[in-house]
């Protein structure tokens, strides 16, 4: 009872101490969709049934920070991130936008290339090949390629107001910076547009809250930090 006091305790503090980030859905984007993900965002957390599902420790770059300096910059010193970021330029990877169905094969393989990520077994809907995508308006799909033209990690991406968030983000398991690399060309494209006027003013990865040790770091090196977010929907 003691030690499930002082749990408690600890985490209100924590909960006190986080930065607070409104973020605003838009229906505009896409209606049914965003009024589902802002359903899926409020709804009550599983285990801690007074905060909403995606309240506490929401993974999160403010861009209208992260845009005063260049992003590899501000990642500099995170537990060389850059280093990651250079590596896989020098060996020759790339971004680009794609349409998963031009990639079927290719994303598959990269699905099924591990049995477990994050400590975890592999959802069945990784496990089970998808003849076709479909695409929504409101995200963008990326893909990594290697020098050799393979895909070698994939991503999607939603726009869902103010903010943008990833839904996936996985690859082949490497040294390479790959990863690294992915995250850290969609930061500087999404800061292009915000300084256009068209972009996102934050981008979401998740939480780090039930996030494995590594993924937390990750998410850190790449400029990520927790926040306690503020929702609302128009």
């Amino acid at each position: 009872m003691i030690n499930t006091l002082i749990k408690q305790c600890k985490l209100m503090l924590d909960v006190a101490r986080l930065p607070v980030a409104t973020l605003c859905f838009d229906t505009s984007f896409h209606p049914d969709d965003v009024r589902a993900m802002h359903r899926l965002f409020t709804s009550p957390h599983p285990k801690y049934k007074v905060f909403g599902y995606k309240q506490l420790g929401v993974a999160l770059i403010d861009l209208r920070r992260a845009g005063a300096a260049d992003h590899v910059d501000h990642i500099i010193g995170k537990a060389d991130a850059a280093t990651f970021v250079n590596k896989a330029r020098r060996r020759g990877y790339t971004l680009a936008q794609i349409d998963r169905n031009d990639h079927v094969d290719a994303i598959h393989d990269i699905n099924t290339s591990l049995p477990t990520r994050q400590g975890r077994p592999m959802d069945a809907s990784y496990r089970e090949k998808k003849t076709h995508f479909e695409t929504q308006r409101h995200y963008r799909y990326f893909g990594a390629f290697n020098k050799q033209g393979k895909l070698v990690a994939y991503c999607n991406i939603g726009r869902f107001g103010n903010f943008a968030a990833f839904s996936q983000l996985i690859g082949y398991r490497n040294n390479d910076g790959v990863m690294h690399l992915m995250v850290n060309e969609i930061v500087h494209l999404l800061l292009d547009e915000l300084r256009a006027g068209s972009g996102p003013e934050f981008l979401m990865y998740d939480t780090f809250f039930g996030a494995q040790p590594g993924l937390r770091q990750f998410k850190t090196m790449l400029g990520f930090a927790p926040y306690r977010a503020r929702y609302s929907l128009r």
